[in-house]
């Protein structure tokens, strides 16, 4: 995910997520920390939290949510899914669905192709009205109205049993029968029919809203875009967000603990929580200039931004006890375009690895407190994470420019070799770029820096060859590398005439493609993450990527901030369900 992509999201918020996440830091604490830094103070209900966001969202209507605190932190506090992730600060346990709106976290037949759950007795709306099996059913159907219900995932489209389906609002009486017999009610159970096994279903109901319940008669289809209508313990007060102005959540009274674990998913402890948002381009690094200084209106606060490189040196004394660097899900890469006469030969592909100085790369995002040298494109988060053999630890990732460059001379390239290195712009971006282009032009190439600006995505995955390397940035939408793999290297949903989607490098293997065919026909995990590892290792042979790094956050909090700590079922953002003031 771009966004969880992260924080997908929108291909602009990967590069949000994933450049600006690697830019913090000064080299000086090389540990991550990610014990909890809230209070000691024994965590109790009541008070306000304020939330300082510095970015609008693009939508608070669940199918349509996207971006990996949002899904987080909205799954906390006022939408509840069939099932959901643990607070736990263990990455097995905090990736491992449980129940929430339903019974158990569902019951598989037909080798995976048909999932089943039950809803829990007593599960309201923040209206009072039950939430039942037919609103599970339509909040399903409405992300096949992808002209109207815009920006969330789509998985569902390609395994939900139906054909020609528009989605609720244009579909004929025959093509609204067809779906509800592919996604089915019984009185309380819900099934899911499927066109192919579906696996990791169960971590793709408790990370994405794509299954999560929506009642018919609130529905305004686009109209829809900013209304909330909770289960959850807390609701919107006057039932909007407000895009740039965010919104006040308040006790949802029709929330009963007692349907809930909130142990396990949402202590819900303040009384109320309010987001202030201002997406102005210094209100992150104002949001931790007044964080750091513990002044009086930010004590109680929590912020989305991520602490700047030049308020590293601030962090020190009673402040680092409000400090956490913790690892991200986000993982940054370059991309060799298949499509340039350049990048055809596998030893121009094999030399731009082996002359890679991935410390001095990482140095340049700000050291280890900012990002680690990546060794596959799948996030260690990601269950199942393999090192992949083609990029593990080469040459102490210090690049070796004269063994690449004796590979160049050896399959008879004529050097100097000319190419263009894509990648979005920043004062970051450019120092660590330099590294790269240090290594390789020492290796025999002549690089040029092509530092691109806002629409930066759209540029590269044209299919042409405007580029000869392009840098990138994901995240698993869920804890499943069958949401890295195949969405970015899969040839046959990303390739049209247009684009290559974003599959960057525009790579396309058959051998590659049937072992994604095995992954996604598996009927277990175990087997499809067996096959999605040879999948990554061919992706390695052929150097169809090359990682960089694994980026790091660095989060503040207020003093009177209680239970301040980060989960992988938060994205590695402040685990908000956790969190509590003290007066």
């Amino acid at each position: 995910m771009n966004l969880r992509r992260t924080v997908a999201a929108s291909a602009a918020s990967v590069l949000g997520l994933g450049l600006l996440a690697a830019c913090g830091g000064d080299g000086g604490d090389d540990d991550t920390d990610n014990s909890p830094s809230g209070s000691s103070a024994e965590a109790t209900a009541g008070g306000t939290l304020k939330v300082l966001q510095h970015f609008p969202y693009e939508a608070s209507d669940p199918q349509r949510i996207y971006y990996g605190v949002q899904l987080a932190w909205y799954r906390r506090l006022m939408y509840r899914g069939l099932l959901g992730f643990p607070m736990s600060e263990d990455a097995e346990e905090s990736t491992t669905p449980v129940p929430d709106l339903a019974t158990d976290t569902g019951t598989s037949e037909e080798g995976g192709k048909v999932w089943k759950f039950t809803l829990k007795d007593g599960v309201k709306w923040e209206d009072g009205s039950d939430i039942t099996c037919e609103d599970v059913q339509y909040g399903t159907s409405r992300v096949f109205a992808n002209d109207l219900i815009t920006g969330g995932p789509n998985y569902t489209l390609s395994y939900i049993d139906v054909e020609d389906y528009p989605g609720p609002y244009k579909a004929t009486p025959e093509q609204q029968k067809a779906f509800e017999e592919a996604v089915s009610c019984e009185g309380k159970t819900i099934t899911f029919n499927f066109n192919k096994p579906w696996a990791d279903f169960p971590q793709a109901v408790a990370g994405m809203m794509m299954t999560d319940p929506y009642k018919e008669e609130f529905d305004e289809g686009a109209k829809s875009q900013w209304k909330v209508l909770s289960n959850g313990p807390y609701k919107v007060e006057g039932g909007k967000w407000d895009k740039n102005g965010g919104a006040t959540l308040v006790r949802n009274e029709n929330y009963d603990p007692a349907t809930d674990d909130p142990e396990t998913l949402r202590l819900a402890l303040p009384d109320q929580i309010d987001y202030q948002i201002d997406p102005s381009d210094t209100a992150g690094e104002l949001f931790n200039d007044r964080l750091i200084q513990d002044a009086a209106d930010v004590q109680n606060a929590i912020t989305t931004a991520r602490v700047a490189p030049a308020q590293f040196p601030k962090i020190t004394g009673p402040v680092e006890e409000r400090y956490l660097n913790v690892d991200s899900p986000y993982t940054q890469y370059l991309s060799p375009n298949f499509n340039s006469d350049n990048m055809k030969d596998l030893a121009v592909r094999q030399a731009l690895a082996k002359a890679l100085d991935l410390n001095g790369y990482v140095k340049a995002l700000g050291g280890e407190t900012a990002a680690a040298p990546a060794e596959s494109i799948v996030n260690p988060s990601v269950p199942g994470y393999t090192e992949n053999p083609a990029f593990a630890d080469d040459n102490n990732n210090d690049g070796d420019p004269a063994a690449a460059k004796a590979l160049l001379e050896e399959a008879g390239v004529q050097l100097p070799l000319k190419i263009k290195l894509g990648y979005p712009a920043s004062p970051t971006a450019d120092k660590a770029m330099a590294v790269v282009k240090q290594g390789w032009d020492d290796a025999g190439f002549e690089v040029s820096l092509e530092p691109q600006g806002d629409t930066y995505y759209d540029v590269i995955s044209r299919p042409d060859d405007e580029f000869d390397v392009t840098w990138g940035g994901w995240g698993a939408d869920w804890p499943s590398a069958m949401t890295v793999i195949p969405p970015l290297y899969d040839s046959r949903p990303n390739f049209s005439p247009t684009t290559c989607g974003q599959n960057y490098g525009c790579y396309q293997n058959d051998e590659f493609e049937a072992l994604v065919d095995e992954a996604a026909n598996a009927s277990d995990i175990e087997a499809q993450t067996e096959a999605l590892v040879k999948a990554d290792a061919k992706l390695g042979e052929d150097v169809a990527y090359i990682p960089l790094d694994t980026s790091k956050f660095n989060w503040l909090h207020g003093s009177k901030v209680t239970g301040f700590t980060t989960t992988a079922a938060s994205s590695s953002y402040p685990e908000i369900g956790l969190i509590g003031v003290t007066e």
